[in-house]
Protein backbone atom coordinates (compact mmCIF):
# COMPACT_ATOMS: atom_id res chain seq x y z
CA UNK A 1 0.00 0.00 0.00
CA UNK A 2 1.11 3.81 -1.14
CA UNK A 3 1.47 5.02 2.55
CA UNK A 4 0.73 8.75 0.85
CA UNK A 5 -2.74 7.15 0.26
CA UNK A 6 -2.94 5.29 3.24
CA UNK A 7 -2.55 8.91 4.76
CA UNK A 8 -5.10 10.02 3.10
CA UNK A 9 -7.52 7.74 3.92
CA UNK A 10 -6.41 8.13 7.36
CA UNK A 11 -7.55 11.87 7.20
CA UNK A 12 -10.96 11.70 5.53
CA UNK A 13 -11.58 9.27 7.82
CA UNK A 14 -10.88 11.07 10.72
CA UNK A 15 -12.25 14.29 9.57
CA UNK A 16 -15.67 12.14 7.67
CA UNK A 17 -15.42 14.54 4.87
CA UNK A 18 -13.74 14.60 1.45
CA UNK A 19 -13.54 18.32 1.33
CA UNK A 20 -12.29 18.78 5.38
CA UNK A 21 -9.38 16.51 4.41
CA UNK A 22 -8.77 17.92 1.32
CA UNK A 23 -8.15 21.36 3.27
CA UNK A 24 -5.56 19.66 5.66
CA UNK A 25 -3.87 17.85 3.05
CA UNK A 26 -3.53 21.01 0.47
CA UNK A 27 -5.21 18.60 -2.59
CA UNK A 28 -8.18 19.63 -4.27
CA UNK A 29 -11.34 17.55 -3.64
CA UNK A 30 -11.28 15.91 -6.78
CA UNK A 31 -7.77 14.63 -5.90
CA UNK A 32 -8.96 13.18 -2.44
CA UNK A 33 -11.33 11.46 -4.06
CA UNK A 34 -8.73 9.54 -6.57
CA UNK A 35 -6.74 8.70 -4.10
CA UNK A 36 -9.35 6.61 -2.19
CA UNK A 37 -10.69 5.00 -5.43
CA UNK A 38 -6.84 4.10 -5.92
CA UNK A 39 -6.56 3.11 -2.39
CA UNK A 40 -9.96 0.87 -3.03
CA UNK A 41 -9.13 -0.39 -6.18
CA UNK A 42 -5.57 -1.85 -4.46
CA UNK A 43 -7.54 -3.88 -2.39
CA UNK A 44 -10.51 -4.43 -3.93
CA UNK A 45 -13.06 -3.17 -1.41
CA UNK A 46 -14.69 -0.53 -0.94
CA UNK A 47 -13.26 1.63 2.39
CA UNK A 48 -15.30 4.49 2.50
CA UNK A 49 -19.02 5.22 2.42
CA UNK A 50 -19.83 8.55 0.75
CA UNK A 51 -23.03 9.82 2.50
CA UNK A 52 -22.53 10.04 5.55
CA UNK A 53 -18.63 9.31 4.62
CA UNK A 54 -17.50 7.17 7.10
CA UNK A 55 -15.42 3.77 7.18
CA UNK A 56 -16.91 0.28 6.00
CA UNK A 57 -16.21 -2.90 7.66
CA UNK A 58 -12.60 -3.01 5.85
CA UNK A 59 -12.02 0.79 6.27
CA UNK A 60 -12.32 -0.09 10.24
CA UNK A 61 -9.97 -2.75 9.84
CA UNK A 62 -7.73 -1.03 7.80
CA UNK A 63 -8.20 2.11 10.23
CA UNK A 64 -6.53 -0.38 12.86
CA UNK A 65 -3.26 -0.91 11.14
CA UNK A 66 -2.95 2.22 9.77
CA UNK A 67 -1.96 4.21 12.33
CA UNK A 68 0.54 2.10 14.15
CA UNK A 69 2.14 1.67 10.05
CA UNK A 70 2.33 5.05 9.42
CA UNK A 71 3.96 6.48 13.12
CA UNK A 72 6.69 3.34 12.23
CA UNK A 73 7.30 4.87 8.81
CA UNK A 74 7.21 8.23 10.40
CA UNK A 75 10.19 7.11 12.77
CA UNK A 76 11.94 5.34 10.09
CA UNK A 77 12.41 8.58 8.79
CA UNK A 78 13.53 10.34 12.12
CA UNK A 79 16.03 7.42 12.95
CA UNK A 80 17.90 7.97 10.30
CA UNK A 81 18.02 11.75 10.48
CA UNK A 82 19.30 10.91 14.43
CA UNK A 83 21.78 9.01 13.37
CA UNK A 84 23.45 11.43 10.94
CA UNK A 85 22.52 14.54 12.99
CA UNK A 86 25.52 16.59 14.70
CA UNK A 87 25.20 17.29 18.75
CA UNK A 88 23.73 20.18 19.44
CA UNK A 89 22.76 22.29 22.82
CA UNK A 90 19.27 22.96 22.01
CA UNK A 91 17.35 19.98 23.07
CA UNK A 92 13.40 19.39 23.44
CA UNK A 93 12.42 17.11 26.38
CA UNK A 94 8.91 15.74 26.23
CA UNK A 95 7.17 14.34 29.81
CA UNK A 96 3.93 12.85 30.77
CA UNK A 97 2.37 15.23 33.78
CA UNK A 98 3.88 13.08 36.20
CA UNK A 99 6.40 12.19 34.63
CA UNK A 100 8.75 15.28 36.24
CA UNK A 101 8.97 14.31 39.91
CA UNK A 102 11.28 16.39 42.72
CA UNK A 103 14.32 13.59 41.81
CA UNK A 104 14.08 13.67 38.06
CA UNK A 105 13.72 17.66 38.31
CA UNK A 106 16.90 17.81 40.85
CA UNK A 107 18.92 15.60 38.10
CA UNK A 108 17.89 17.57 35.38
CA UNK A 109 18.79 20.96 37.33
CA UNK A 110 22.81 19.02 37.77
CA UNK A 111 22.65 18.38 34.07
CA UNK A 112 22.12 22.06 33.16
CA UNK A 113 24.61 23.39 36.00
CA UNK A 114 27.18 20.67 34.59
CA UNK A 115 26.65 22.17 30.65
CA UNK A 116 25.58 26.11 30.95
CA UNK A 117 25.38 26.35 27.12
CA UNK A 118 22.51 23.91 27.60
CA UNK A 119 19.31 24.94 26.59
CA UNK A 120 15.75 22.54 27.13
CA UNK A 121 12.41 22.99 25.94
CA UNK A 122 10.04 20.84 28.07
CA UNK A 123 6.71 20.17 26.61
CA UNK A 124 4.28 18.09 28.58
CA UNK A 125 2.25 15.56 26.85
CA UNK A 126 -0.15 12.16 27.23
CA UNK A 127 2.57 9.28 27.58
CA UNK A 128 1.51 7.50 23.75
CA UNK A 129 2.41 11.14 22.88
CA UNK A 130 5.76 11.03 24.45
CA UNK A 131 6.68 7.88 22.43
CA UNK A 132 5.20 9.49 19.21
CA UNK A 133 7.17 12.60 19.58
CA UNK A 134 10.87 10.35 20.11
CA UNK A 135 9.76 8.21 17.47
CA UNK A 136 8.82 10.85 14.69
CA UNK A 137 12.37 13.15 16.06
CA UNK A 138 9.72 16.17 17.62
CA UNK A 139 11.59 15.37 20.63
CA UNK A 140 15.26 14.08 21.58
CA UNK A 141 14.47 12.65 24.86
CA UNK A 142 11.62 11.56 25.98
CA UNK A 143 9.93 10.75 29.90
CA UNK A 144 7.15 8.70 30.39
CA UNK A 145 5.35 7.39 33.49
CA UNK A 146 2.52 5.06 34.39
CA UNK A 147 1.72 2.55 37.18
CA UNK A 148 3.91 -0.53 37.39
CA UNK A 149 4.71 -3.61 39.19
CA UNK A 150 8.47 -3.11 40.63
CA UNK A 151 10.91 -3.08 38.37
CA UNK A 152 8.60 -3.49 35.46
CA UNK A 153 8.74 -1.67 32.04
CA UNK A 154 5.60 0.35 31.22
CA UNK A 155 3.52 -0.97 28.12
CA UNK A 156 4.44 1.66 25.62
CA UNK A 157 3.03 1.68 22.01
CA UNK A 158 5.23 0.02 19.40
CA UNK A 159 6.94 3.49 17.67
CA UNK A 160 10.04 1.22 16.51
CA UNK A 161 14.12 0.73 17.46
CA UNK A 162 13.60 3.18 20.86
CA UNK A 163 15.63 2.86 24.05
CA UNK A 164 13.51 2.50 27.17
CA UNK A 165 15.55 2.54 30.31
CA UNK A 166 14.24 2.94 34.29
CA UNK A 167 14.38 6.84 35.33
CA UNK A 168 12.46 6.40 38.87
CA UNK A 169 10.14 5.03 40.68
CA UNK A 170 8.53 6.29 43.62
CA UNK A 171 5.53 4.70 46.11
CA UNK A 172 1.55 4.89 44.71
CA UNK A 173 -0.39 6.16 47.32
CA UNK A 174 -4.52 6.31 47.42
CA UNK A 175 -5.86 10.04 47.29
CA UNK A 176 -8.30 10.85 49.92
CA UNK A 177 -10.07 13.81 51.32
CA UNK A 178 -8.37 14.93 54.33
CA UNK A 179 -11.46 14.42 56.15
CA UNK A 180 -12.12 11.33 54.64
CA UNK A 181 -12.46 8.26 57.37
CA UNK A 182 -9.61 6.31 55.84
CA UNK A 183 -7.57 9.24 55.79
CA UNK A 184 -5.79 8.33 58.94
CA UNK A 185 -4.79 4.69 58.18
CA UNK A 186 -1.33 4.04 58.27
CA UNK A 187 -2.00 1.80 54.50
CA UNK A 188 -5.03 0.60 52.16
CA UNK A 189 -5.62 -2.27 50.09
CA UNK A 190 -6.86 -1.72 46.79
CA UNK A 191 -9.42 -4.67 46.83
CA UNK A 192 -10.66 -3.12 49.73
CA UNK A 193 -12.05 0.09 47.84
CA UNK A 194 -13.47 -1.66 44.35
CA UNK A 195 -16.49 -0.14 45.66
CA UNK A 196 -15.80 3.00 46.76
CA UNK A 197 -16.34 6.13 43.85
CA UNK A 198 -13.35 7.08 41.52
CA UNK A 199 -11.98 9.79 39.18
CA UNK A 200 -11.51 8.54 35.46
CA UNK A 201 -8.61 10.35 34.76
CA UNK A 202 -5.58 9.67 32.15
CA UNK A 203 -3.43 9.95 35.33
CA UNK A 204 -5.02 6.88 36.60
CA UNK A 205 -6.81 5.00 34.06
CA UNK A 206 -9.32 2.88 35.89
CA UNK A 207 -9.03 0.13 32.97
CA UNK A 208 -5.69 -0.56 34.48
CA UNK A 209 -6.78 -1.17 37.82
CA UNK A 210 -9.51 -3.72 36.81
CA UNK A 211 -6.60 -5.29 35.03
CA UNK A 212 -5.17 -5.49 38.70
CA UNK A 213 -7.75 -6.15 40.59
CA UNK A 214 -10.55 -7.17 39.16
CA UNK A 215 -14.06 -5.17 38.14
CA UNK A 216 -15.59 -2.15 40.44
CA UNK A 217 -14.19 0.66 40.86
CA UNK A 218 -17.31 2.98 39.64
CA UNK A 219 -16.59 6.28 38.15
CA UNK A 220 -17.71 9.30 40.74
CA UNK A 221 -16.34 11.92 37.72
CA UNK A 222 -14.76 11.77 34.20
CA UNK A 223 -12.06 14.26 34.37
CA UNK A 224 -10.29 14.01 30.67
CA UNK A 225 -7.62 16.19 31.63
CA UNK A 226 -4.17 15.89 33.11
CA UNK A 227 -3.43 18.76 35.52
CA UNK A 228 -2.24 17.58 39.05
CA UNK A 229 -3.47 20.26 40.85
CA UNK A 230 -7.21 20.24 39.50
CA UNK A 231 -7.03 16.22 39.88
CA UNK A 232 -6.21 16.73 44.23
CA UNK A 233 -9.39 19.22 44.15
CA UNK A 234 -11.24 17.19 42.69
CA UNK A 235 -10.34 14.40 45.47
CA UNK A 236 -10.57 16.87 47.93
CA UNK A 237 -13.97 17.79 46.76
CA UNK A 238 -15.21 14.59 47.01
CA UNK A 239 -15.72 13.23 43.26
CA UNK A 240 -13.76 10.13 43.85
CA UNK A 241 -10.49 8.63 44.93
CA UNK A 242 -7.33 8.05 42.58
CA UNK A 243 -3.64 7.24 42.99
CA UNK A 244 -0.84 9.30 42.56
CA UNK A 245 2.75 9.14 42.99
CA UNK A 246 3.77 9.73 46.65
CA UNK A 247 5.46 13.05 45.65
CA UNK A 248 2.51 14.83 44.35
CA UNK A 249 0.63 14.95 47.99
CA UNK A 250 1.45 14.58 51.63
CA UNK A 251 1.32 11.39 53.54
CA UNK A 252 -1.71 11.92 56.20
CA UNK A 253 -1.98 15.69 55.73
CA UNK A 254 -3.48 18.17 58.51
CA UNK A 255 -7.14 19.15 57.85
CA UNK A 256 -5.76 22.54 56.42
CA UNK A 257 -4.51 20.77 53.27
CA UNK A 258 -7.23 19.96 50.70
CA UNK A 259 -6.46 15.99 50.20
CA UNK A 260 -3.77 13.37 51.74
CA UNK A 261 -2.18 9.99 50.54
CA UNK A 262 -2.56 7.41 52.21
CA UNK A 263 0.21 3.95 51.56
CA UNK A 264 -0.79 1.04 48.86
CA UNK A 265 -0.31 -1.69 50.59
CA UNK A 266 -1.52 -4.27 48.04
CA UNK A 267 -0.85 -4.85 45.01
CA UNK A 268 2.68 -3.84 45.05
CA UNK A 269 2.62 -0.94 42.34
CA UNK A 270 4.78 1.72 42.12
CA UNK A 271 4.57 4.89 40.16
CA UNK A 272 7.48 4.39 37.24
CA UNK A 273 9.28 7.12 34.99
CA UNK A 274 11.17 5.75 31.86
CA UNK A 275 13.70 7.54 29.78
CA UNK A 276 12.77 7.46 26.06
CA UNK A 277 15.19 8.08 23.14
CA UNK A 278 16.17 7.26 20.07
CA UNK A 279 19.73 6.99 18.57
CA UNK A 280 21.50 9.55 20.10
CA UNK A 281 25.11 11.20 19.01
CA UNK A 282 27.59 11.83 21.40
CA UNK A 283 27.60 15.18 23.05
CA UNK A 284 24.70 17.06 24.98
CA UNK A 285 21.72 14.71 24.30
CA UNK A 286 23.52 11.77 25.34
CA UNK A 287 24.70 13.49 28.23
CA UNK A 288 21.50 14.74 29.66
CA UNK A 289 20.18 10.86 28.93
CA UNK A 290 22.95 9.47 31.06
CA UNK A 291 22.04 12.22 33.93
CA UNK A 292 18.44 11.50 33.80
CA UNK A 293 18.78 7.75 33.89
CA UNK A 294 21.25 7.60 36.72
Amino acid sequence: MDPHLLTTFVTVARHGSFSAAAAELGYTQSAISQQIAALEADLGLPLLSRRPVEPTEAGRRLLEHAGPLLLRLRAARADVLRAAAQPRHRLRLAASPLAINPLLAARLARARAAQPRLEVTLHTCGRDEVTAKIAEGEADLGLADGIAAPSDPLRLPDAGPMTAAGAAEEELVVALPADHPLAGRSALRLADLVDARWLQTPLCPLARLRDLVGEGFPVGLDYRGDDVHTVVNLVAAGHGLTLLPASALPARSPHSAPACGVSLASPRLVHRVELLHGALPLGPAADLAQALSV
